[in-house]
């Protein structure tokens, strides 16, 4: 389920899915004095049981990698990665790209810095 600034995902364990979970992300735009433009993500939720709750940042220009970002936060507190990416409805994600676009005053052609791209 998706509202502007919120996303809740939910999977229990069946026939297709090995591996239960719960989570929600929260996100805003913040000012950094230094870099400007930052959107600010934090997850929580449960894993297998487990709870975990963890925090982000990623620059202006990075933040279209979003889902990469949630999807590492899950893998290091435990999803599996064959399992794939957190929210894997195509109109949840959409939303939520567009409404950080919206926020964050993204346009297509914008530059990138390659300066910010994560560490593997």
């Amino acid at each position: 389920m998706f509202t502007p600034g919120h996303a809740h995902r939910e999977q229990k364990v069946d026939k297709l899915n090995r591996q239960a979970f719960i989570c929600d992300v929260y996100y805003e735009v913040r000012e950094d004095a230094r870099e400007g433009a930052m959107l600010h993500m934090r997850m929580e939720g449960e894993i297998d049981g487990r709870p975990f709750a963890e925090e982000c940042e990623l620059h202006r220009d990075m933040a279209f990698d979003f889902l990469n970002a949630l999807t590492r936060i899950a893998v290091r507190n435990g999803l599996h990665p064959r399992f794939g990416p957190v929210l894997r409805e195509h109109g949840e994600y959409d939303a939520m790209f567009r409404d950080i676009r919206d926020k964050l005053g993204l346009r297509p052609g914008d530059p990138v810095d390659l300066g910010h791209l994560p560490n593997a």
